[in-house]
């Protein structure tokens, strides 16, 4: 329908919305400034999206199963569709999980949606922050971020064992029961903690009720607002980028926000959907029906947790039987240390890397760049042997499936994991340090001698020489990457070399930072930034040869 001066009727209606809007909240200014924000292209910029999309998936389908689930633990005599378990005494919620699975139209497709959305929610948190540990994405002015991302992964494996548990089926009652031992291996305060979460004796009759809660509205409220709290902190920050030609500290390049971006996040968003759908449409997952309701009396052959759970079911069972008996009160070490100590650990650990990197290497420089794995290799080595030492956990939660397949001895399995448990991070960490220093010497041999061209020339005195070529302008940006030389911290040296407080604390923090930049500072491509802010050679440095720079040095 078109106007008297010609123009869309619709459209002008839709002028006068937004000038009406505007006028009243003022948001044009925002909108144009916002809009026009630049988003980088790389494909690893897309595993953050992952996840956000698997997230919003997961609140789509939870409504729908909230509506038909019913979180009650009394008993009640099953008489649904499913014949085999017709007449079988069971909970309400594992019941109405059945009539999910049976009886409501496309109960069991969302139901498997939901699950397989928790499965690539956790992985794509997991490949997302190891995707910012590897490139150095955490450095200042992002440690926040890096914070809040550790919690949301906490918080993300919490509620995928609360969701795993609430059907109230064989399998999920035995990870329950393993969960309460684990409550009760705290000293002097865990028999309290267990009656506490259970409402009483295992397993009560008010503790699915209660994991209800916290699984519809207490732990998904925090996820919301803890990423809504990082994709703000994301837009004011803006995004990092690789290293490339034209590329500098302080300057961001990428598509805008509208329309480029806005198109490719709902294509994506869709495509997420769409993969979700498809395997949960072929590929089963989580069959509650074939491993019956929860009885204290059994316990399911091969049962094994979900994966990102799995290395705490790997640690318990490679942890020999050890315990301490206190004044009457029996200390299980072999349950408290492998299942509250360790993963205690392990995440502060993970969430106070940045600090302990940022005070080794001094650099508190900001960073908007991002490393290239090889040119920070001893960071690059940590990661290696944590992924290493986590896929020993991992492998070691499925120690008996694993021996009965393959036909092993189930304590040869389990003595194989002990000792994985130390050496597989140490080697793991020699051979990645080392490949690391490999490929950092042959980008300084590409930038000192060129490309191989893969050309054959004969001299005037008859020998042979391979033509090499100056690498493109695209490579050549990267290998030029500021060496951190400046960085690498000199031995503090003491008139009177007595032991004391900062004396220790100075030799600390220099081995760490040698530690750091011994493997790090060998070619050219260090990954540490430039001091100037604008990716502008450092005074004195620019221009020159590497072999004219090690001469000065």
């Amino acid at each position: 329908m078109a106007g008297r001066n010609g123009g869309s009727t619709t459209w002008r209606l839709t002028e006068d919305l937004a000038r009406w809007t505007d006028d009243r909240l003022g948001g044009a200014e925002f909108l144009r400034k916002n809009l026009r924000k630049a988003f980088p292209g790389h494909w690893a910029f897309l595993l953050g999206e992952i996840a956000l999309y698997s997230f919003t998936v997961l609140l789509i389908t939870g409504v729908y199963l909230t509506l038909f689930f019913e979180p009650v633990s009394s008993e009640i005599i099953y008489n649904g569709s499913y014949a085999p378990l017709r007449g079988v005494r069971m909970s309400e919620a594992y019941a109405s999980t059945l009539r999910i699975s049976f009886d409501v139209r496309g109960g069991l497709l969302i139901r498997q949606i939901h699950h397989w959305a928790a499965n690539v929610f956790l992985a794509a948190i997991s490949v997302h922050l190891l995707r910012i540990f590897f490139t150095g994405a955490f450095r200042k002015p992002r440690e926040i971020n890096w914070l809040i991302g550790v919690t949301l992964f906490t918080l993300a494996l919490a509620e995928g064992f609360a969701g795993y548990s609430l059907p109230d089926d064989l399998l999920s009652g035995t990870g329950l029961r393993i969960a309460q031992g684990i409550m009760l291996s705290i000293p002097v305060i865990g028999t309290y903690v267990s009656m506490w979460v259970f409402g009483g004796e295992f397993p009560g009759q008010e503790f699915i009720p209660r994991l209800f809660t916290v699984h519809i509205l207490l732990i998904p409220g925090l996820l919301l607002g803890l990423i809504t709290a990082h994709l703000m902190i994301l837009w004011h920050q803006t995004h990092t980028q690789f290293p490339a030609r034209g590329r500098r500290e302080l300057t961001v390049a990428g598509h805008k926000t509208w329309p480029h971006f806005a198109a490719q996040s709902t294509a994506y968003f869709l495509y997420t959907f769409g993969v979700l759908a498809l395997m949960a449409t072929v590929l089963q997952v989580n069959p509650v029906w074939l491993y019956g309701p929860y009885d204290p009396a059994q316990v399911s052959i091969g049962s094994q947790p979900d994966w990102y759970v799995g290395f705490l079911e790997g640690a318990l069972r490679i942890t020999p039987p050890i315990s301490t008996t206190v004044a009457g009160h029996t200390v299980p070490w072999n349950v408290l240390l492998p299942t509250v100590v360790l993963p205690g650990v392990f995440f502060t650990c993970i969430a106070l890397y940045p600090f302990l990197e940022r005070w080794a290497t001094g650099d508190d420089r900001i960073h908007h760049l991002l490393d290239r794995p090889r040119n920070a290799a001893t960071r690059t080595a940590i990661g290696a042997a944590v992924i290493a030492w986590y896929g020993d956990l991992w492998a070691a939660g499925g120690n008996d499936v694993l021996a009965h397949t393959f036909g092993f001895n189930l304590y040869g399995t389990t003595w194989f994991f002990r000792v994985g448990f130390f050496a597989f991070p140490l080697l793991a960490f020699a051979i990645t340090r080392r490949a690391c220093l490999s490929l950092q010497r042959r980008d300084l041999r590409v930038r000192d001698e060129g490309v191989e061209s893969g050309l054959i020339s004969l001299t005037p005195g008859g020998a042979f020489t391979e033509r090499h070529e100056r690498p493109s302008d695209d490579q050549e940006a990267v290998l030029l990457a500021r060496r951190p030389e400046e960085l690498v911290a000199s031995y503090p040296r003491h008139i009177i070399p007595l032991p004391t407080p900062s004396r220790a604390r100075a030799q600390i923090h220099t081995r760490l930072n040698r530690f750091y930049f011994n493997y790090q500072s060998e070619s050219y491509g260090g990954g540490q930034g430039d001091l100037s802010g604008d990716g502008s050679p450092a005074e004195g440095d620019g221009g020159a040869t590497p072999k004219k720079r090690e001469k000065r040095r």
